[in-house]
């Protein structure tokens, strides 16, 4: 099999549901120029089989352009030697720095077009764990007290048993409302708190102290991810285990490094920041390897398939936003939460579905790479 081209689509999409997070961070809208909308891209990669691997990726402009200076290099390439086209990705990573998020995009392209070509679901290519997989409620930011509690304890009610606080970045409003969470859900909840890397070393290792009295299962990203002394000090002075890596660059070498360091108690994996499926299960095994546990940051049909592919991941993410969002999450199709779990998808491919006739007539800018450049 060879692929013989790329078409990528720019197109508007409606924003989502507003929210905040901590205190110094933009909101949800907050890369929305006043009076636009979002663009998305849709990338579709052609093979000489007629199978076709399709994906959407946010920061449209900046997906349509790599693709249409970069994927030429991969044409008359076999889609199915997913771990060389993940090594030629790389090497091309070098000189262009590709965007985190940017990075896995042609891998799971492939790995689309592989799991309809052997007719299984992704998850089972990957290894196969399970497909049913427990969800956790991923608070936003609130304003108060009230509303915390308002939506948390309506997630319990729809039978989430494990919850992530994003809070307000105050150490000390902070620990009142870890308090509260523990009382909303009793002791049986695994609990969960993401700093958004909003503190200092001080900061970071008072809150710590405070949560991990009242049995959190995870504290994640407190500080932000550079400086790994200051997060090997903080797993030395703390009994919660500490879980980072999650936005830092260079995939499962970077990774290596962290561990090695002695910087996290537990890694962070996910497709669209550590280079797709064949990035995420690197550090999956290694993270085993060293007797970690390796858990899914995020949501999304290519992180549902990840979760139920590995054995050392806890949970799938799901964000709860508002009522009307909450009410609905046992209607999102293939990533729909029931019973406080997600059943993936038992369908071969990626699972994006797309009318290319509609998208011609909607895309703002359209783009296709048919030919190998020198």
């Amino acid at each position: 099999m060879k692929i013989t081209g790329f078409t990528g689509w720019l197109v508007e999409t409606e924003p989502g549901p507003k929210f905040i997070w901590r205190d110094g961070l933009p909101g949800s809208h907050g890369d929305i120029p006043r009076g636009t909308k979002p663009r998305k891209a849709v990338i579709r990669m052609e093979t000489d089989s007629g199978l076709v691997g399709a994906i959407e990726m946010g920061r449209g402009d900046a997906v349509i352009d790599l693709v249409r200076r970069r994927y030429n290099w991969f044409i008359g390439e076999n889609p199915l030697l997913t771990e060389r086209i993940w090594n030629l990705m790389w090497e091309i990573d070098r000189i262009e720095e590709v965007h985190m998020r940017s990075l896995g995009m042609l891998d799971m392209l492939c790995w689309d077009v592989k799991s309809q070509q052997a007719k299984m679901p992704i998850y089972q290519l990957l290894g196969g764990h399970d497909r049913v997989v427990p969800a956790y409620a991923s608070t936003v930011t609130w304003p108060t007290m009230d509303e915390y509690e308002r939506y948390i304890k309506m997630s319990r009610d729809l039978g989430f048993t494990a919850f992530k606080l994003h809070a307000w970045g105050d150490v000390k409003r902070d620990i009142a409302l870890s308090t509260n969470l523990r009382k909303w859900v009793g002791p049986d909840a695994d609990l969960m708190f993401d700093g958004s890397a909003g503190w200092d070393y001080v900061q970071a290792l008072e809150f710590g102290k405070a949560i991990q009295d009242l049995g959190f299962l995870w504290y994640e990203e407190p500080m932000r991810e550079f400086y790994l002394g200051a997060y090997a000090k903080l797993c030395d002075k703390l009994d919660i285990p500490v879980l980072a890596a999650e936005t830092s660059d260079g995939v499962h070498w970077n990774m290596a490094s962290w561990i090695e360091g002695k910087a996290l108690d537990m890694t962070r994996v996910s497709t669209f920041y550590k280079g797709g499926f064949t990035g995420a299960m690197k550090i999956a095994h290694m993270s085993e390897s060293f007797g970690m546990r390796a858990q899914v940051h995020g949501m999304g049909l290519e992180n549902a398939q990840l979760c139920a592919a590995i054995s050392n991941n806890d949970y799938y993410e799901q964000l709860i936003m508002n009522e009307e969002q909450i009410k609905g999450l046992d209607k999102l199709g293939p990533l729909s939460i029931v019973g406080g779990n997600l059943t993936v998808t038992d369908e071969p491919g990626l699972g994006y579905h797309y009318d290319w006739d509609a998208l011609d007539k909607a895309a703002l800018t359209k783009i296709e790479v048919t030919e190998r450049l020198a």
